[in-house]
């Protein structure tokens, strides 16, 4: 139920930012793709961000974020942010705005051929 309450902030927050997003299930959680690309998430209880690997080390000096680690190795360009540090409006949208900013400097992931 939680996981729900935070999708609804953030679609409320990227519909005042009108900006056009789509929602797809990966790694256990849903993730919001902007222009095709993964932007930010659900993971493991707390909101996965996709951000600027420049400013990886600085963010995850705020209390409440965590490395990401997937199949054993870290993933670059995340953090994991826990859902006590995104309680407050001011926080999540700081946290989608970091995502947000990143995003067009994003890479999207190589579409599989299907069989």
């Amino acid at each position: 139920m939680e996981e729900e309450l935070l999708f609804e902030r953030i679609r409320n927050l990227l519909t005042v930012k009108e900006i056009y997003w789509t929602e797809k299930k990966m790694m256990g959680g849903i993730t919001f793709m902007i222009d095709e690309k993964m932007c930010f998430g659900s993971f493991k209880g707390g909101l996965l961000c996709r951000i600027d690997p420049e400013e990886k080390e600085t963010l995850l000096a705020k209390e409440g974020t965590e490395r990401v680690f997937q199949g054993g190795r870290e993933m670059k360009g995340y953090v994991l942010v826990l859902s006590e540090k995104y309680d407050s409006d001011h926080e999540l949208e700081f946290w989608i705005s970091k995502c947000l900013e990143f995003n067009p400097k994003a890479k999207a992931s190589k579409k599989k051929k299907k069989k």
